[in-house]
């Protein structure tokens, strides 16, 4: 199974060079995650209803979730990788990672990971194993003034840089404008959302610990 973490893989380092932009559809991206959700859920023998009050949200919601009707935060997903000691990368591609020394992943040859129409995170080291971080580039799209900002927690620590544009961050009821060159670091468990603002791509590299 892709969640079964490949104990006696030899590869120890590679230089990655996987460009899979055009591959599949954000829509088909999502299907084959929530059929990822679902096995894990009834391998482990879990209800739907038991799984989404540990993860702290609603029957319904997780149900969207598992049927791949709806988009599906990387939050969430950190956050159920987390519970089955997994490899978000595995769950998210269906592969297990092999790497052991170092991945080199080239400029624009991330994983791509397209959960919702205004974000797009490529993941930076996809294929190394035992991870003791997660390295996203993240692009958020500008969107209307009045667009609700959606928020989201997960277990650990979060790092954000802005190499472009200018964004609005809020953690925990705080609201933070960060501009190219500035950073913030803080306690991923707390409930937080960012936007782009003055109609501009906000490019930064977030960091999940």
């Amino acid at each position: 199974m892709f969640f079964c973490k490949d104990k006696g893989a030899q590869i120890l380092y590679s230089e990655i060079n996987i460009n899979n932009k055009n591959t599949i559809t954000m829509t088909e991206q999502i299907k084959l995650i929530a059929e990822r959700i679902k096995g894990l859920r009834e391998i482990s023998g879990t209800s739907a209803e038991t799984l989404a009050k540990e993860l702290g949200i609603s029957g319904e919601l997780f149900l969207q979730y598992e049927s791949g009707s709806t988009d599906i935060p990387v939050g969430f997903l950190y956050k159920l990788s987390h519970k089955y000691g997994i490899e978000l990368s595995a769950l998210l591609s269906g592969e297990n990672p092999q790497l052991h020394v170092y991945s080199v992943v080239r400029k624009d040859n991330g994983l791509i990971i397209e959960r919702r129409k205004q974000y797009k995170h490529e993941s930076l080291a996809y294929n190394f194993i035992n991870k003791k971080a997660e390295p996203f580039m993240v692009s958020i799209e500008p969107g209307p003034d009045d667009t609700p900002m959606e928020f989201n927690s997960h277990p650990g620590q979060e790092f954000n840089y802005v190499i472009e544009g200018t964004m609005k961050i809020i953690i925990d009821g705080h609201e933070i404008i960060l501009n190219e060159g500035d950073s913030v670091y803080y306690d991923s468990t707390y409930k937080h959302a960012m936007k782009a603002l003055n109609n501009t791509i906000v490019k930064m590299l977030a960091v999940v610990i």
